[in-house]
């Protein structure tokens, strides 16, 4: 008798093994002759040699389905399982073409308006992407989702999130907590993204090794990104100087997407927006592409559309 030991890194074991280990019971109804113990995050088979490899090969798979997809139910356990194809699983029932990322508990997320499927086909195309619009149309949530596609696909290995902390005039030494307590509230958004479309595990790994990395503007000077996918949200309160700074970031292999909504800018009102002053001079250069968002991508509740419509005018 031989036995195999599996440690599970990348996910909460809740959502390997399941509530009261509903997935566990699957894993173990086809593997009869063995006996397999999980405890933490570790799971222990004993038994032949031979069925040890081919377990250790199949829960591989049920692993790789959880990365892919950000779920794992007894009926992906029972189609993983049986199959005699050891290669990627099939996408679940239901799964529409245009979905970016396979977020948490089974929720697909793409993007589901024309302007936003602009910036798709945007960031596909070029290298720096600047996505304008009013708030509730899905621009930093569509960047971000863009920006885990490439990480899941090997295009690049770290993703850099940032937004300037404009409304605390950068001056956050009167807020209470140390410096990450300062800035979190300004960075809360593309936490709440990221929440959405990876395990909470992953998540925080990434955040650990710095796979992905959330700071604010005045972190990036100074610095090359390099095989990078970074974002700088709320762009519309940047000076030009501070914009010139992010965008001069990129490095080899780095993709970019600027945010923004040039009509809530928050600098003081002699000081000119970064994002205004970039829709005039970056326009029309190659590899750098500008979509605009309006009151129809949004999909907040209805009266938010209402509401712009009305201060528009």
């Amino acid at each position: 008798m031989s036995e195999k030991i599996i440690r599970i890194e990348s996910a909460d074991p809740l959502e390997i093994f399941g509530v009261n280990d509903q997935n566990l019971e699957e894993v173990r109804s086809f593997y009869p002759k063995l006996k397999i113990i999980a405890r933490d995050n570790e799971i222990k088979a004993i038994g032949e040699e031979s069925l040890l490899l081919e377990f250790e090969e199949k829960f591989a798979t049920l692993m790789l389905h959880y990365e892919n997809f950000g779920r794992l139910t007894k009926g992906d356990i029972t189609y993983i399982l049986a199959s005699d194809n050891g290669d990627l699983p099939l996408k679940p029932e239901g799964h529409q073409s245009g979905v970016l990322v396979h977020g948490r508990n089974g929720l697909l997320i793409r993007a589901r308006t024309p302007n936003q499927r602009k910036m798709v086909e945007a960031i596909d195309h070029d290298d720096l992407m600047v996505a304008i619009g009013p708030a509730g149309t899905g621009k930093t949530y569509t960047a971000v989702a863009l920006a885990i596609r490439a990480l899941k696909n090997k295009e690049v290995q770290r993703i850099i999130l940032t937004r300037p902390a404009v409304e605390a005039g950068e001056n956050l030494g009167f807020l209470p907590g140390d410096l990450k307590e300062k800035l979190d509230p300004y960075l809360q958004p593309l936490y709440d993204a990221l929440r959405d479309m990876l395990p909470t595990q992953k998540l925080l790994a990434f955040l650990e090794d710095g796979t992905i990395e959330v700071a604010p503007l005045a972190f990036m000077r100074g610095r090359t990104l390099n095989n990078a996918f970074a974002i700088l949200d709320e762009a519309q309160n940047t000076t030009p100087g501070q914009l010139k700074m992010f965008l001069t970031r990129m490095g080899a292999s780095a993709k970019f997407i600027v945010t923004g909504d040039i009509t809530q800018v928050d600098l003081p009102e002699k000081q000119q927006s970064g994002l205004i002053h970039a829709q005039s001079i970056l326009n029309n250069i190659p590899g750098i592409s500008f979509v605009y968002l309006d009151e129809t991508d949004i999909l907040r509740h209805k009266l938010v559309s209402r509401i712009i419509r009305a201060y528009s005018k």
